[in-house]
């Protein structure tokens, strides 16, 4: 699909701001590679050949007996007895780069969990004895589907909101205005709490509940813009000419108002992100044992004698939000009607 000439000036504005090209290629690598999380990191091997035949499975589940063992139990392939046996029928191994889910407990780590970083795991464990690297990789995944998943509907939502309030104004933006201003005045992140304590926390409950404040964000620019365009001429010329309101809304006046609200979706990302981050540290979010950098930070805070552990969250989460922000203002002045390109 070819871009528009605006567009493609866009783009190219947002390429000559070097740092934001540059992270949004770094975010682009990590999240593709987190895509492949279990293709990477995984206590499952990738492939298994031996005198009984080939097996993959990552993909399937096999009993120990279809391996050449003794039982009809699911293969555990951490057990050394079952590996040995493997070995015995000519048996060939291709693990994943990393032998550890992240949910798989390392029973043989060098000292007592947390583990310090070893040639198998890393960046070490977590006091449960879970692989730090692991934990990063999937929480990474998702946090940022998470982000997604939240910015994009709250978009949706506070744009639609937003475009009817402007359009028609009166007593329907008084009314939705008042309702605004006190749903806002809430303290977010109290309510969230309050709400998640509840219902048992899960990854859709999470997104419903961030969704019901986040999408406020979005109404305000897409108010104004509509506010300031229902009276230039072209939509006065379009309502004379008995065009229906919903086709100047989304084809005529919406265009003008999403620049504005596209500089701020990489900002309401991070936001997302770090509200999950921050109720996953009070425990207040997805259910214990989910990949959660969250979680790995409240451990963190409660092995300071494992330095690794804060040096390998904290790390990740400030890359993630560095990358983010650097993006955010890349795309903010790529959509800057005040920049000379455009």
């Amino acid at each position: 699909m070819k871009l528009s000439v605006i567009n493609q000036k866009r783009w190219q504005t947002f390429k000559n701001k070097k740092i934001s090209m540059i992270s949004l290629w770094v975010f682009v690598g990590f999240f593709v590679l987190t895509l492949f999380a279990e293709l990477i990191a995984n206590d499952q091997p990738l492939f298994i050949s031996t005198d009984n035949g080939t097996f993959f499975p990552m993909f399937k589940e096999y009993s120990e007996l279809e391996l050449g063992g003794e039982f009809e139990f699911p293969a555990d392939y951490t057990d050394p007895y079952l590996l040995d046996i493997i070995q015995e029928n000519n048996g060939r191994i291709i693990w994943p780069l990393v032998r550890f889910h992240y949910s798989t407990i390392n029973k043989n780590t060098p000292t007592e969990v947390p583990s310090h970083p070893t040639t198998d795991n890393w960046l070490g464990t977590d006091d449960k004895g879970r692989d730090v690297f692991a934990v990063i990789l999937y929480g990474f995944r998702l946090s940022v589907l998470f982000g997604f998943s939240v910015t994009i509907l709250s978009a949706i939502i506070g744009i639609s909101l937003g475009a009817l309030q402007g359009y028609y104004g009166g007593w329907f933006d008084l009314i939705f205005q008042r309702f605004m201003e006190i749903w806002s005045s809430m303290p977010t992140l109290f309510m969230l709490i309050i709400l998640v304590s509840i219902i048992t926390p899960s990854f859709g409950w999470l997104m419903f509940i961030t969704l019901l404040f986040g999408w406020m964000g979005f109404v305000g620019v897409v108010r104004a813009e509509f506010f300031r365009s229902r009276n230039f001429t072209y939509v006065l010329a379009a309502k004379a000419m008995g065009m229906k309101d919903s086709r100047i809304i989304f084809k005529h006046i919406l265009p003008n108002a999403m620049a504005a609200t596209m500089a701020g979706m990489p900002f309401a990302l991070a936001g997302s992100i770090t509200i999950l981050t921050s109720l996953d540290f009070l425990g207040f979010g997805l259910p214990v044992g989910s990949a959660s950098l969250g979680e790995l930070l409240s451990q963190a805070k409660a092995n300071l004698h494992a330095p690794w552990i804060a040096f390998a969250s904290f790390g990740s989460l400030g890359l993630m939000s560095i990358l983010l922000v650097f993006i955010g203002e890349g795309v903010r002045d790529a959509f800057d009607p005040r920049n000379k390109i455009l």
